[in-house]
């Protein structure tokens, strides 16, 4: 999360397995990437240069932690995340689900990875300030669900985003 939201690979390598895979399920047509990255290298790429080019203010919640036993069965949880766009200066929000398998023996490292996006909004950049310092309130990077949705603004368009991770079948 932290490699991807501050522009740093270095960090990549410590979480990625050199093999790795990244498949990207994207739901929204606000946002695109491409559907299946394979190695520590292009998953770096995608996930952090390039992403860093066209976004700042990033701000990625996971919305559960993973427990002891998460190595051998792998790891899914929700998440959020808050961003400006470089040039326009538009927010966007999104959410969406994390799917990770992690190496059986070793350094935990991820092998795989599945990020569905299911909603990503693009607010306007009058929206900013607001969106931004409710973000950079949140407890980063592990927020509860609850938080989220008891402190988002009163904005237009964020609707879609706190209805979704506030649903009754959250898993």
């Amino acid at each position: 999360i932290r490699a991807k939201d501050e522009n740093r690979p270095h960090l990549m390598e410590h979480v990625f397995a050199a093999n790795a895979s990244l498949e990207m399920i994207v739901k929204s047509e606000a946002i695109s990437f491409p559907p299946v990255t394979r190695g520590l290298a292009s998953i770096t790429d995608v996930l952090v240069r390039n992403f860093a080019v066209t976004y700042e203010n990033i701000y990625t919640f996971c919305l559960e932690r993973p427990q002891d036993q998460t190595r051998e069965r792998g790891f899914l949880c929700d998440w959020m995340v808050g961003m400006s766009e470089r040039e326009s200066g538009q927010v966007r929000v999104g959410c969406g689900s994390y799917d990770w398998g992690f190496s059986p023996k070793g350094m935990c490292l991820v092998e795989r990875l599945v990020i569905t996006i299911e909603v990503m909004q693009v607010l306007p950049s009058s929206s900013g300030k607001t969106i931004l310092a409710w973000l950079s309130g949140l407890p980063y990077p592990w927020c509860v669900v609850e938080t989220i949705g008891n402190t988002a603004p009163d904005i237009e368009g964020i609707e879609p985003v706190t209805e979704y991770l506030t649903r009754k079948e959250r898993t």
